[in-house]
């Protein structure tokens, strides 16, 4: 059964964003601490820096790494993920993950800044659309997964916009046990959204808490 997902990185206090990025470092050292444990895994080090040396942590935040990418048929994301915000004027552009970016699937960039579709020779391919509804952009991204699901990739407000409308399946938020006191938060304005869903949780040695919201 096609599924909708969100998983996302967040702070103890709720945030899913940093505010400390600079021209020379447009990540900033707080998304550095945000994401640590995620970044540390086996899966990331394979799916997204192609290190074959099968070094990384194999724990519980693996686990979550591994699922992150299972079953995903196409993907929707901000204009802010993709890069765009940062590279507004660069056609060039063709996003963070270089030559081959970990999705292997369509992925729906919601941007007003209209731009030519961008193939990627491991399948992956950046098609950019204009921010409508969520059910209509939900419903072109389901047509394009074939059956598999679909993962509402981030940011915060894009997947607010999803969780709001009901449209999602499965929440998985890993908590890391920091708190940066501003940036965007994922729980902004929705109060009871858990009614309906089942929770379920673990933690990994590493602090982060997985907790998991499904319907």
């Amino acid at each position: 059964m096609m599924t909708v997902r969100v998983d996302l990185n967040i702070s103890l206090d709720g945030f899913a964003t940093t505010t400390d990025a600079t021209p020379e470092n447009p990540f900033g050292d707080d998304w550095g601490r945000l994401v640590a444990a995620y970044t540390a895994t086996r899966t990331f080090r394979e799916r997204v820096l192609h290190d074959t040396s099968g070094e990384g942590t194999t724990g519980v935040d693996d686990k979550y790494a591994t699922a992150y990418f299972e079953g995903i048929g196409a993907e929707i994301m901000g204009a802010g993920m993709f890069g765009l915000h940062n590279f507004p004027d660069d056609p060039d552009w063709i996003g963070w993950w270089g030559e081959e970016p970990p999705f292997r699937v369509p992925v729906f960039v919601l941007t007003h800044t209209p731009r030519a579709p961008i193939e990627m020779a491991n399948g992956t391919r950046f098609e950019f659309v204009n921010p409508s509804s969520p059910q209509e952009i939900l419903a072109r991204a389901q047509t394009a997964a074939g059956g598999k699901d679909v993962r509402i990739g981030g940011g915060p407000t894009v997947a607010r916009e999803f969780l709001r409308a009901g449209l999602v399946d499965q929440l998985h938020v890993g908590i890391t046990p920091i708190v940066l006191g501003s940036g965007i938060r994922l729980w902004d304005d929705l109060r009871g959204f858990e009614a309906g869903y089942r929770v379920t949780t673990e933690t990994d040695p590493s602090g982060t808490i997985h907790v998991t919201y499904r319907r």
